[in-house]
């Protein structure tokens, strides 16, 4: 049977069902390889969501097809072998060696099977505590609570209330305004829809954009980037820090800044924010010719402005 018929249209179901009618264990090895099919599929999909965004050369009908490759490549790997989980599908479903009359069968007795291989959640604290550096502090005292809502869903508005305190953290130790250090992580991060993420999809909360040059020693997320050398934009790889939380970006983005001489002149003019950003694009910050003309675009939008009006009734005192 063609397997992609079964993968993209109701009459491959059908003629599924139907075999599976007549003789339900020969038609659990073409079921299992659908179910890898989708896995594999959304794995396709999840390491192409794990760039900054799109090609230049990109467009609506390039990524229509490419997803339709990714689709026929996920069944191609499925029919040939894929990645053994086939195996595993077929013996949850109830093929192959069973392992015992124990085996779960229905619904309710499998969730209450352990998954393997999935070990219990390490505490944040631990964890950090094994790769932070010393200039970073996170313990149980100070570590803020985690926002319930995923930042890819975040209104500007949300983007600004969320990151508030820790923007006016860092902005203190710098002496520039909370808004401007808002301003450039909107830019860099899309107002956090577009952060860049690890190989497994998680985000690694970087919100401005630093690359893990050798002086890092933490966890590292490679990602497509568009980097410009004369002028000129092209698509290269690049490794960017990741962090356990929003406010250690802003802590190490403070660090960064404080450590590196190039960007002196920079601290020295956070009285004015277009002349700081100019400044640090001059230094090198960032490649792209108008990156502080960008980051102003952001910080006088009507976005940033109606964010800051419904800030006003959330905090203490004045912005």
């Amino acid at each position: 049977m063609d397997s992609a018929g079964i993968y993209t249209d109701f009459t491959g179901l059908t003629e599924l069902k139907a075999r599976a009618g007549k003789d339900a264990d020969a038609s659990l090895d073409e079921v299992a390889r659908q179910f890898e099919a989708l896995l594999l599929g959304q794995m396709l999909k999840s390491m192409r969501q794990a760039s900054l965004g799109e090609g230049l050369m990109e467009s609506d009908q390039s990524l229509f097809y490419r997803d339709m490759y990714d689709k026929q490549l996920a069944i191609h790997l499925a029919q040939s072998g894929g990645l053994g989980l086939a195996d595993m599908i077929k013996q949850q479903i109830g093929g192959g060696d069973k392992p015992g009359p124990g085996s779960p069968r229905g619904v309710d007795d499998y969730r209450q099977q352990p998954i393997p291989g999935i070990r219990p959640s390490t505490p944040a604290v631990a964890v950090t505590a094994e790769r932070s550096r010393p200039e970073i502090q996170r313990t149980a005292a100070t570590a803020p609570a985690v926002p319930a809502q995923d930042p890819v869903n975040w209104q500007p508005e949300e983007f600004v209330e969320n990151l508030w305190p820790w923007a006016r953290e860092a902005a203190e130790k710098l002496g520039l305004m909370p808004q401007a250090l808002l301003a450039q992580a909107a830019l860099e991060s899309g107002w956090g829809r577009h952060m860049i993420q690890t190989l497994d999809g998680t985000s690694a909360n970087n919100l401005f954009g630093i690359k893990a040059d050798r002086h890092w020693e933490g966890e590292k997320a490679g990602v497509d980037t568009l980097e410009y050398q004369h002028g000129v934009a092209s698509r290269k790889k690049a490794f960017f820090r990741v962090y356990e939380s929003h406010r250690e970006s802003f802590q190490d983005y403070v660090n960064f800044l404080h450590s590196n001489p190039r960007y002196q002149e920079a601290l020295e003019s956070v009285s004015d924010p277009a002349r700081y950003f100019s400044a640090l694009q001059k230094a090198g910050y960032a490649t792209d010719p108008r990156y502080a003309e960008k980051i102003d675009a952001v910080l006088n939008s009507p976005q940033m402005q109606r964010a800051l009006e419904r800030l006003k009734t959330t905090v203490a005192q004045p912005l």
